[in-house]
């Protein structure tokens, strides 16, 4: 993994950066073919938007974009990650003493397993870590990730693939690292993300699509039954991009809620795939 920091191949932080006192800062995560950063257009406009819900200071916007075109040529398949930090600062929780944020880059593999998780499909467990409400920084891709430190345990434990995650309300919200779909007929759903969870960019970018489609798309708030009589679940982000799933053990008493059709899948993988 290679990795600069404001511009300088650098794997060094200053440990009164905020990023390290307090994850204070936000990140997206960009998948790489060709030397080409995919739907580079909708992650930066998705930093612009978490920069601004956190207050933190103004960037460069067409330096970073540069930089991104830059760092990721001659990479032919690759994950490119962009951190934002608010910037070094002095000891206790105020923002007012921050001179400028700090930009960490890294480019690493693609992780292999989604190739063959398209044609396969996976299986999901019901996360028995719930997800806080708070809808200050519902949306936002943060760099607080505890609460998915403590889902992917859960799932490494397990036999799964990923996993459901429900808020404190048992309302479902999304996956540990990725939103979820499910469809019934043509009718789409995707989780409510008002009050908590990640607003994806392959999220978004599939919320336009079914926008130009048949298909009829509903955010909504909902139990995780509702999927039991689902057609089709699947789920999303930006590097899988997008995968079917087989079933979810959502209760170990209960039989698992299984799923043979795929034609929601196929109809968005194409275009998902697309740069």
């Amino acid at each position: 993994m290679t990795y600069w920091i404001n511009g300088n191949q650098c794997d060094q932080l200053s440990v009164n950066d905020r990023a390290v006192q307090f994850g204070d800062g936000c990140f997206t995560t960009i998948r790489v073919e060709q030397g080409q950063p995919a739907l580079l257009t909708l992650h930066i406009k998705r930093l612009q938007k978490n920069v601004e819900k956190l207050f933190m200071p103004a960037l460069d916007w067409l330096q970073l974009e540069s930089h991104i075109k830059q760092v990721v040529v001659g990479c032919e398949s690759g994950v490119l990650k962009v951190i934002l930090s608010r910037g070094a600062g002095s000891r206790g929780y105020s923002i007012n003493d921050t001179i400028a944020p700090t930009q960490i880059l890294s480019l690493s593999s693609y992780p292999e397993q989604y190739i063959t998780q398209r044609q396969k499909g996976v299986s999901l467990i019901l996360s028995p870590i719930s997800m806080g409400i708070n809808p200050h920084l519902a949306g936002i891709k943060h760099l607080n990730r505890l609460e998915q430190v403590l889902i992917k345990r859960s799932i490494e434990q397990s036999k799964a693939d990923e996993a459901l995650v429900l808020d404190s309300d048992g309302l479902l919200v999304e996956c540990c690292v990725a939103n979820i779909f499910w469809r019934k007929g043509k009718n789409v759903y995707t989780p409510d993300l008002r009050h908590c969870g990640v607003e994806g960019v392959m999220r978004q970018r599939i919320i336009e699509l079914l926008a130009k489609s048949d298909y009829s798309l509903s955010c909504v708030m909902r139990y995780p039954e509702v999927l039991a009589h689902a057609d089709e679940v699947i789920i999303c982000n930006s590097l899988m991009p997008v995968l079917p799933v087989n079933q979810i053990q959502a209760h170990k008493s209960q039989p698992a809620w299984k799923y043979q059709s795929r034609e929601l899948h196929e109809y968005l993988l194409p275009q998902c795939l697309g740069l």
